[in-house]
């Protein structure tokens, strides 16, 4: 195919040039200056000359940056009132641009306050100012304003931004320190559970709030004595920590849970995070493996804190047969990174642990305990048999078949036989039981050749 003609393009240009110039002139400066003025009047600066400094935080400290500001204000100008910013092209602009913007071509003018809902919590959400300015006052009583802004991108990385102007840096400054602080103070982050994410459709980070896990020691499956030593090396109360401290021993520890599918590594994190009451725990895996950067620091900030890592065999593959990523070397500089004084536990799952690369589970203060979840032997599959009953009766014949039947499964495994026997039961008239042959015809079931994916899927025996 040709190129456009150039005497077409030339005057495409001048077409494009003049409908500017034309927008131009019918926007004007003089639209945007009730905006200005909002901001000036207070100040008492012109907005050339304005001083103002600024904070920009990941997207997911939105909250608790406004809640920062609300707490601001009830301090010290408990009636100000927000004022906002209408116009086009937003998306990219911080708000001091925007302010340039209005004053200078008219692109943005006075407009209404955003809202935006946002999560806080689990079953938590807010309403935080999305895009808006508010007149106030610094501690020394000189005027300030303050934006906010929520969720936008800023050279390719969604942010939220403080912003201070005031006739004064140091005072701006001391203004936002002190709105940050506010907002260290009611962090909703802390003490949360979380689960980092990327949207696919924009690469935006997300972070999702989840409950914290409630399981027993009952509710774990694991050879005599594991759990035991699993414990005695993460979970650690405050007292011990400082104890800990006293006797000049590092808090940072390393704990790698290795094993097939399906042995229950995801089920004792779960538990684990269930004992470490008050500690922020940060979960990834897959794509949002990228986001390790900013892990690791809301961690060191947030602690005591846990990183959870699921599945990082699939970025920490023996550098001797795979080539290497650059999230290996993130990852083992990030732990590395924190100090040893920091009470930050790593937690790494993987199901094939002999692919794993050397330098993370063999240098020290990078991974200091490995575990195997192995495939329950008989005993462990008995109490799995009965657990996932969850009361159900049972009999003692029939629970030694299967558990003789089932040599070499995983726990997943177990809970699918007797979700199937339940299954053959529920549309029954009389109470569910799982007494008789039922579990042996889901057991059936699940042998027959037709099964064999699923087999595989579920973690039955391997193959002799």
């Amino acid at each position: 195919m040709g190129g456009i003609d150039e005497t077409d393009a030339v005057g495409l240009a001048q077409a494009l040039t003049r409908l500017l110039d034309d927008a131009r002139r019918q926007l004007g400066p003089g639209r945007g200056a009730a905006l200005v003025r909002r901001v000036t009047d207070h100040v008492g600066v012109p907005l050339a000359d304005l001083p103002s400094v600024a904070l920009q935080l990941p997207m997911w400290e939105h909250v608790t940056l406004h809640k920062g500001v609300e707490a601001y204000l009830a301090a010290h100008s408990p009636e100000a009132e927000w004022f906002g910013v209408a116009g086009m092209a937003r998306g990219h602009e911080d708000l001091m641009g925007m302010l340039a913007g209005a004053e200078q071509h008219g692109m943005y003018v006075l407009g209404a306050v955003e809202y935006a809902t946002a999560t806080a919590g689990p079953d938590e959400v807010v309403d935080v100012v999305q895009l808006g300015y508010v007149p106030t006052v610094a501690p020394d009583g000189r005027p300030v304003v303050i934006g906010l802004r929520g969720g936008y991108e800023q050279f390719g990385d969604p942010v939220c931004e403080l912003r201070v102007l005031a006739d004064d840096r140091e005072v701006a400054t001391a203004v936002r320190d002190e709105v940050e602080r506010l907002a260290r103070e009611r962090d909703v982050l802390r003490g949360a559970v979380l689960f980092f994410d990327v949207n696919e459709h924009r690469g935006n980070e997300m972070v999702s709030f989840l409950p914290r896990p409630e399981l027993s020691v009952e509710d774990v499956v694991l050879p005599a004595g594991v759990l035991d030593v699993i414990e005695r090396h993460v979970v650690r109360s405050a007292e011990h920590t400082m104890r800990l401290v006293e006797l000049g021993q590092h808090l940072k520890r390393g704990l790698l849970l290795h094993g097939p599918p399906g042995t229950g590594k995801t089920h004792t994190v779960r538990y684990l995070l269930g004992r470490l009451r008050g500690y922020t725990v940060v979960i990834l895996s897959g794509r949002a493996m990228k986001l390790l950067p900013q892990a690791t620091a809301l961690v060191r900030r947030l602690q005591p804190a846990v990183l959870v890592i699921e599945d990082v065999d699939l970025i920490a593959e023996d550098r001797g047969t795979h080539e290497s990523t650059p999230l290996l070397f993130e990852l083992l500089n990030r732990i590395d990174g924190v100090d040893a004084d920091a009470d930050v536990t790593f937690i790494l799952t993987t199901n094939r642990v002999a692919d794993m690369e050397r330098a993370l589970v063999d240098r020290p203060g990078r991974v200091d305990l490995a575990v195997e979840v192995p495939r329950p032997d008989a005993d462990g599959r008995e109490l799995l048999l009965r657990l996932y009953a969850r009361g159900l009766p049972l009999q003692a014949a029939q629970v030694a078949r299967v558990v003789a039947a089932t040599e070499g499964v995983t726990a997943s495994y177990m809970r699918e036989l007797v979700r199937r026997a339940v299954v053959r039961r529920i549309d029954a008239a009389a109470p569910v039981t799982l007494e008789g042959t039922v579990l042996d015809e889901a057991l059936a079931e699940l042998t027959d050749e037709r099964s064999t994916l699923t087999r595989a899927l579920l973690g039955g025996a391997p193959a002799a």
